[in-house]
């Protein structure tokens, strides 16, 4: 079964497989529809300008981006390895058209003020009716400039301690993704955003404080302001750079070796989520580490 990876209009879709072992052997791109080999090894085999192949330096991971994506671009596309016999693994791109008024909805109000210590929960909605739930895709969550994401972290990250916090996502009428932050700390202070797949997203300011005194509230407010247009410009670098890591986020539990011929994947669940780490110290260092958003299992 191929892997599915949902994207919206417009914007760029990554499609990550990760190769073990793959001494002097090369990795191919191949679309399927039309057998086009879109890619072999780092060079592109397309007049599109739009397709390219994505590899840092003694990676694993082959991640084939496909910028400002159109429905037309929906179908198979297989990563494939020239051993003798072949190995490949499929991945089925679904690009949605959304419409303009799809939008993210965090319950309560736009700024929050919580004690040291109390719980904190932040509800997303997103309502698509004529969405499926294939197609809608999950929710992400970040803090400022960093996405909260349940793989390990790279060893140069950000060695922060989240287990104080966790997501769970349900599907109904609306998908709808709770954050939850218990004893909550100053530390826990920020804009959060929630993130869909296929709608714009949400935030919300969460400010921790030692009392609730109008003092210590307006003190919060003073920083909060000042703030608030260095995180706007945080959020539209950070979105350019973490597209790939967010797709791939999706899919890159599963990678082949080609030693053994095999394809494996982890069976981490995709509806309830603890989250332990937090991931990248900086847009700049979420793109140089992006290859390390590879552990949730297939959609």
């Amino acid at each position: 079964m191929p892997r599915n990876i949902t994207t919206r209009t417009g914007h760029t879709a990554a499609i990550n497989c990760r190769v073990d072992n793959l001494g002097d052997k090369s990795v191919s791109w191949i679309r399927k529809r039309d057998l086009h080999i879109l890619t072999a090894g780092i060079l592109t085999y397309t007049s599109d300008e739009r397709f390219k192949v994505v590899r840092t330096a003694d990676s694993k991971d082959w991640t084939l981006h496909v910028k400002y994506a159109q429905p037309r671009d929906s179908g198979i596309y297989e990563c494939q390895v020239n051993t003798e016999p072949k190995i490949s693994m499929a991945f089925r791109l679904n690009v949605i058209v959304t419409p303009p008024d799809a939008k993210a909805i965090i319950a309560g109000p736009t700024d929050l003020y919580v004690k040291v210590g109390s719980s904190v929960t932040l509800t997303c909605l997103v309502k698509q009716p004529a969405t499926t739930a294939q197609d809608i895709g999950p929710i992400y969550w970040y803090r400022g400039p960093y996405i909260l994401t349940p793989f390990v972290a790279h060893p140069n990250d950000a060695a922060i301690d989240l287990q104080r916090i966790s997501m769970e996502s349900t599907l109904a009428e609306k998908l709808q993704s709770r954050l939850r932050i218990a004893n909550a700390q100053l530390l826990d202070t920020g804009n959060y955003t929630c993130m869909p797949t296929t709608a714009e997203a949400a935030s919300v300011v969460v400010n921790v404080i030692n009392d609730e005194s109008p003092a210590a509230m307006q003190k919060s407010r003073a920083v909060r302001t000042t703030s608030a247009t260095s995180r706007g410009c945080r959020m539209v670098l950070l979105l350019a750079m973490v597209a790939s890591s967010v797709v791939r986020w999706l899919i890159g539990g599963c990678h082949m070796d080609v030693s053994s011929g095999r394809e494996s994947c982890s069976n981490l669940s995709t509806l309830h989520i603890n989250y332990s780490r937090l991931h990248a110290k900086s847009a700049r260092h979420l793109e140089q580490h992006r290859c390390q958003a590879l552990s949730l299992t297939e959609s």
